[in-house]
């Protein structure tokens, strides 16, 4: 079992808080879906002949292109790969991208979970977060979505956002989960150098929210989700029992998968690579049957600082057989010795053979997970 994640670098803006590799869509697309199309099937051995559970469209905005070019993408993929019957297969969208004929011929090439950046449901914060669309259009996406027969539907929030308060937060939630949606994916901002956040707070014009109201929103999201039906699988995840994101749970169980496209990073248990961030010198090299990229061999211990890095943050925790079976007594021990404490402050608890985040836990995850890195 393994992933292919497919990084579609196109924007026709950038989000104020974004930091993930993109550049502006011209419209001209073919020599990248040539170069796509190029790497996975140089790279078809990666995965040494694993079948093909989840293939995830994301970005940027992958709804900048032609249905044809996701076509084309998809059908390359299938070519190349043992692709399991019910494979997640997933695509981020932005809500002004999309109209009810394009998602459905989206339908008609095989996607089956559609992920919405909504984001908010604040006409005026959206402005703020420089995002393309408004309320209305992301109201209009959902339903259109249902309409053409998707099921899997999840919505992106984001919480913590200066001068946007609890009872806006509130709001927000409410209106998300009225929807039908089985999904939904809220991460509190994170102002990251290279933004034009970063800038503003540089500048003195923007100012992060203190560490009360963080936790009170925190708390609303885990409340209102609760009663809505949704489990808290991952510290920003939820989900209806039984639709937690595949290709997600695969990255933070250490599945292998297949990164393609610039920026694009890759996994195969033993070494972690990842592509250059440089769109005409990725195609360029795929032109010339090249790629470009850097390598990591993962020692034991990079393999087990990332496996509490992840494992933490979900609701399976850490897995003391895993631990015992794949990083030694040496790893065993240490885990036990320091989660002592932190069940004796209430935020862990060890839950048959696993050690889990309570939810006062949860709030300060990061600084537990960094109390557990081995250095």
């Amino acid at each position: 079992m393994a992933g292919i994640y497919i990084h579609i670098p196109f924007c026709k803006s950038i989000c104020n808080y974004c930091d993930f590799y993109s550049v502006i869509d011209e419209g001209n697309h073919k020599r990248f879906i040539n170069a796509v199309i190029k790497e996975a099937k140089l790279r078809k051995d990666y995965l040494s002949g694993e079948s093909i559970s989840t293939i995830y469209f994301g970005g940027g905005t992958p709804s900048v292109l032609r249905l044809n070019e996701l076509n084309n993408i998809l059908v390359s993929i299938y070519e190349l790969f043992d692709v399991e019957k019910d494979c997640e297969i997933t695509i981020e969208l932005n809500p002004d991208d999309v109209n009810f004929g394009w998602l459905s011929g989206l339908r008609k090439a095989g996607f089956n979970r559609l992920s919405y950046g909504i984001q908010s449901w604040n006409d005026n914060i959206l402005k703020m977060l420089n995002r393309r669309h408004n309320s209305a259009q992301a109201a209009k996406a959902i339903e259109d979505s249902e309409r053409a027969g998707f099921e899997n539907i999840s919505v992106d929030l984001i919480y913590g956002i200066p001068g946007y308060g609890s009872e806006n937060w509130e709001r927000d939630l409410n209106i998300t989960l009225r929807y039908n949606i089985k999904h939904l994916s809220a991460y509190h901002l994170t102002i990251e150098s290279g933004t034009l956040f970063s800038k503003m707070k540089k500048e003195g014009r923007l100012k992060e929210i203190d560490e009360e109201e963080s936790n009170n929103q925190f708390n609303l999201l885990i409340e209102k989700t609760a009663s809505a039906g949704f489990i808290q699988y991952e510290i920003s995840n939820f989900a209806k029992d039984g639709w937690f994101s595949r290709h997600n749970s695969n990255y933070w169980k250490q599945v292998m998968y297949l990164g393609v496209g610039p920026s694009a990073h890759s996994f195969n248990k033993i070494s972690r690579q990842w592509n250059i961030s440089h769109i005409e010198k990725y195609i360029s090299a795929l032109e010339s049957n090249k790629l470009l990229f850097r390598k990591e061999e993962l020692s034991l211990r990079t393999r087990f600082n990332e496996y509490i890095m992840t494992s933490l943050r979900t609701m399976w925790g850490i897995d003391l057989g895993y631990v015992e079976n794949n990083f030694e007594k040496e790893g065993y021990d240490y885990i036990i010795n320091l989660s002592r404490k932190f069940i004796s402050y209430g935020l862990m608890r060890m839950e048959g053979n696993s050690l889990i985040l309570t939810n006062t836990g949860k709030m300060i995850s990061d600084n537990i997970i960094s109390e557990f890195i081995m250095v």
